[in-house]
């Protein structure tokens, strides 16, 4: 599998798991929303951190 594959398969994957933990947001309580979203956005920001190497 050339490095361009492994790239495009960890992206999708880290894709799929955001859908999954937003799905499973949507289902817990509406107080448990802000401390799901903020584990959420700093998983997000560290991933995209990682794309571009910054």
């Amino acid at each position: 599998m050339s490095e361009e594959n492994a790239e495009a398969l960890a992206e999708s994957a880290i894709v799929e798991e955001v859908k999954v933990e937003l799905n499973e947001i949507d289902a817990t309580d509406v107080s448990e929303h802000a401390q799901r979203y903020e584990a959420l956005h700093q998983k997000l920001q560290e991933t995209l951190s990682g794309i571009d190497g910054l």
